[in-house]
């Protein structure tokens, strides 16, 4: 059985190969011609909402309305070398085997007060040496850890910029099964 399997698996790599070198090199050649030649698909697209009006159940005014106060963050720490005691790792990379191995992360979180305190994840800056806060608008700025809870997985920062955007959190007490909420976040820079 473990024979048909590693032939089976090692057919479709070779054949993913060789669709990602076709389809890279030569695409016209998996391009699809119509079964029956002169019938045109007819598409039907939406109106354009754009000029002002806004489309029904969007939450674009509220995104852009939160938008402004919403962070990226990068954390950084060094860490042991997880491989520095086994012996075929210091054969392939010598002494540089026993060093610290940097991390970063990245995560996303959000202005909560004029005075510079973030929401975000306990998990994106646990453990973290250096914690970088950046605005939508680009600027940076050094961020501390004020507390942390890891059972809620949240954790509160603080940075010190002026003229900081800050997001208005809802009541979830008000709120019903079926009410429309909205998350948003920038974790990837």
């Amino acid at each position: 059985m473990k024979r048909y399997w590693l032939l089976f698996s090692q057919t479709v790599t070779v054949l993913l190969a060789l669709w990602f070198v076709v389809a890279t090199l030569k695409p016209h050649w998996l391009a699809r011609r119509p079964a029956l030649s002169g019938l045109v698909p007819v598409l039907e697209v939406t109106p354009d909402v754009r000029g002002g009006a806004v489309a029904a159940n969007s939450l674009s005014q509220a995104a852009k309305a939160a938008a402004p106060a919403v962070v990226s963050i990068s954390a950084s720490k060094t860490t042991p070398n997880p491989h520095a005691g086994e012996p075929w790792f210091r054969d392939l990379f010598g002494n540089d085997a026993d060093d610290l191995v940097p991390q970063t992360g990245l995560g996303s979180g959000v202005i909560v007060s004029p005075l510079g305190y973030i929401l975000t994840n306990n998990h994106v800056i646990e453990g973290a040496d250096d914690i970088v806060v950046q605005l939508s608008d680009g600027r940076q700025a050094p961020a501390r850890v004020i507390g942390t809870d890891p059972d809620t997985d949240l954790a509160v920062l603080r940075i010190d910029l002026p003229d900081l955007p800050v997001i208005v959190l809802g009541r979830s007490e008000s709120l019903e099964i079926g009410d429309r909420v909205l998350a948003i976040g920038n974790p990837f820079g």
